[in-house]
């Protein structure tokens, strides 16, 4: 017999230098308590190995505590076996002198206890049926060729599908199942269990007792934790507690019970107020409502209507808040959800998207008085469904109604479309969410990330609508005559710095613009003075000079001023570098001029890139969040618009 070992095992699960076999078991099952007294392996021969009776000895204790799960892993898998999968728990292990082998106790444990239960009360029930189910067991060893030297580990026992040999309907609880590849040794086979005596059913019976009352005290103890934080009624809840005292349960069946307890009361006080305090009484809130609470008071966020009443404790940082909801307590990167200790559908990108879109909206309005929003008076909003080339957005004017005889046709209506195009540009950028800021607790930067990316949305626009008065020059874009917005032939460019007299020939200038018509008819006038007065920061007190006082003052004469305006009307252009130029916009409500076009919102939107559990999370340990923005900015009419370039 050669001394050379045979090739090692090359199991992902295992980095001992070992063979994986199954050998032959045999076992008695108690049907009144679901547990088995399993003969676990005994001397001699089996499937080509060889086991002496001391080998079986110096392994007892690697049986004890070893667990069994419903179904083999897969060969390639990474992972180990999920807990859902955990059915049962072998124990006191022994070596019989009699039968030169080791006996041990299985217990049926785990979310899969029932299953192994029934299905073996399912095979004894069948007779001399072959059901093809059995269990497995896994075993990694050392040898000199065929003689095994030592027993190494036992990694499970498994209840499988398709065993290759059965039994007698009370014995075929374990039965042949091989599993092999080409880049592995490692195999299954099933195994077979027998009774054992009689006298060994009581001790057994008792094992299970005590295991069962184990999982009813763990059942009884996570009934208590889910009715104190379930903010149900007192009578709702003790409803739920008569329903699940006493007994094992499965944990889901105790989440459907309290949510169908929620969803009951919540109808039930739907429309019911409080006498004495306005609005309605309202006190249920789940898991993910306390966490959505919590983000939004760490990231100084105004709470969503919703959860304004969520009583929930203080996070003290993004790292905490990290933890508890990935389980990474230890800054690996990824997603640990044994350790995770927000009960939430919601994950971390998710849950912060939402906070930093309120932060950005709660910025987009402190930024208004800040200058930047300047535009929002001279243009006019609209949101369109798709991202098509916008054309055609301005409707003509109507020269004249046509008179129509007594009994004549109605004749169709000469109606003519500003011939203007604008197109779409989509704005963004990525807010990466590192691992190292998540560990430094630097929640004072991603607190700065939306404000950041409101001002930048802001700044875009300025910008945007700011290059309509001040690109190629100061004449602006050329439009769909070939000629720049501004321009004599449009008869809206002047050159006279800003006075009074200046000002009066830029709202004149609008007023006598010919409509946009159809036909050759003389076309009607615009008729619409200037609303608004455009100025670079060094012109801001002279155009308030113009438009704000109620009185002028000249020399011995006091009159009233007809050019005065409403406060607002004059606009700072942060954009305006040029000291002495100035603009005249018309009131858009009455005349549009200038289209600010949005497809999912004016402003700039955080989306989720990713999960928490993909992507940049694996390859370079951050949480993407994008920040996305559509804007279609056009001149669809000149006609409300004046621009005065003055030269020097």
């Amino acid at each position: 017999m050669s001394n050379k070992k045979k090739p090692l095992s090359t199991s992902i699960r295992t980095t001992l230098e070992e063979q994986r076999q199954p050998f032959p078991m045999e076992g008695t099952p108690d049907a009144g308590t679901g547990g088995f007294e399993i003969l676990c392996i005994t001397a001699g021969e089996g499937n080509g190995w060889e086991f002496s009776p001391e080998v079986l000895r110096a392994a007892v204790p690697l049986f004890d505590g070893v667990q069994c799960f419903v179904d083999h892993l897969p060969l390639d898998t990474v992972d180990g076996h999920s807990v859902r999968d955990v059915a049962g728990l072998i124990t006191d292990p022994v070596f019989d002198e009699e039968t030169q082998g080791i006996k041990a106790k299985l217990t049926p444990f785990g979310p899969s206890a029932e299953l192994l239960k029934e299905t073996c009360q399912e095979i004894l029930a069948q007779g001399d049926v072959d059901t093809k189910i059995g269990f497995s067991a896994d075993l990694g060893f050392n040898n000199e060729g065929s003689v095994v030297t030592e027993i190494v580990k036992i990694y499970s026992v498994d209840l499988v599908v398709d065993p290759a040999r059965g039994g007698a309907v009370l014995r075929a609880l374990y039965s042949l199942h091989k599993q092999k590849t080409a880049a592995s040794n490692r195999s299954f086979m099933s195994e077979k269990i027998t009774h054992s005596e009689a006298e060994g059913l009581n001790a057994l019976r008792a094992e299970t007792e005590k295991a069962e009352a184990v999982r009813k005290e763990m059942c009884r103890q996570l009934l208590d934790n889910a009715l104190s934080g379930s903010n149900l009624p007192s009578p709702i809840k003790d409803r739920i507690r008569a329903q699940f005292s006493n007994r094992a349960f499965d944990p889901a069946e105790l989440n459907r019970a309290v949510a169908d307890g929620k969803a009951l009361y919540a109808q039930l006080t739907a429309s019911q107020s409080v006498s004495g305090v306005s609005g309605h009484f309202s006190g249920m809130y789940s898991a993910e409502d306390q966490l959505t609470a919590a983000v939004h008071d760490l990231l100084g966020a105004q709470r969503p209507n919703e959860v304004k009443g969520v009583r929930c404790a203080k996070l003290s940082g993004i790292r905490e808040l990290y933890c508890m909801m990935t389980g990474d307590v230890n800054f690996h990167g990824g997603f640990y959800a044994e350790r995770a200790r927000f009960a939430t559908t919601a994950d971390l990108p998710g849950i912060l998207k939402n906070a930093l879109n309120k932060l950005i909206a709660q910025r987009w309005d402190e930024l208004g008085a800040s200058g930047y929003r300047w535009w929002e008076k001279i243009v006019t909003v609209e949101h369109f469904d798709n991202l098509q080339d916008v054309t055609g957005i301005l409707v003509g004017e109507l020269n004249l109604m046509p008179t129509v005889a007594e009994g004549a046709a109605y004749q169709p209506l000469a109606v003519t479309d500003s011939p203007e195009t604008g197109y779409w540009t989509k704005y963004g950028a990525l807010l990466p969410l590192t691992l190292e800021m998540f560990e430094r607790d630097d929640t004072l930067r991603l607190r700065q990330y939306p404000f950041k990316m409101a001002t930048a949305g802001l700044r875009t626009i300025s910008a945007l609508v700011a290059s309509i008065f001040i690109k190629a020059n100061g004449v602006g874009p050329n439009m769909s005559d070939n000629k720049p917005v501004f321009h004599a032939d449009h008869h809206n460019l002047g050159s006279a710095a800003l006075s009074p007299a200046a000002w009066e020939e830029a709202s004149t200038a609008i007023w006598t613009q010919d409509m946009l018509t159809a036909g050759n008819g003389a076309a009607p006038k615009l008729a619409v003075d200037a609303r608004y007065l455009i100025v670079p920061r060094p012109l801001r007190l002279t155009a308030q000079h113009i438009l704000y006082p109620s009185l002028a003052y000249e020399a011995n004469i006091t009159s009233e001023n007809l050019q005065r305006g409403q406060f607002g009307d004059v606009i700072t252009c942060p954009e305006f570098t040029d000291a002495n130029n100035w603009a005249a916009v018309a009131d858009p409500a009455l005349a549009p001029a200038i289209i600010v076009g949005e497809r999912f919102g004016l402003m700039p939107e955080i989306y989720v890139a990713q999960e928490q559990t993909s992507g940049a999370v694996f390859t370079n340990d951050q949480i993407n969040i994008k920040a996305r923005h559509f804007l279609n900015v056009m001149v669809a009419d000149h006609r409300p618009l004046y621009k005065a370039n003055v030269t020097d």
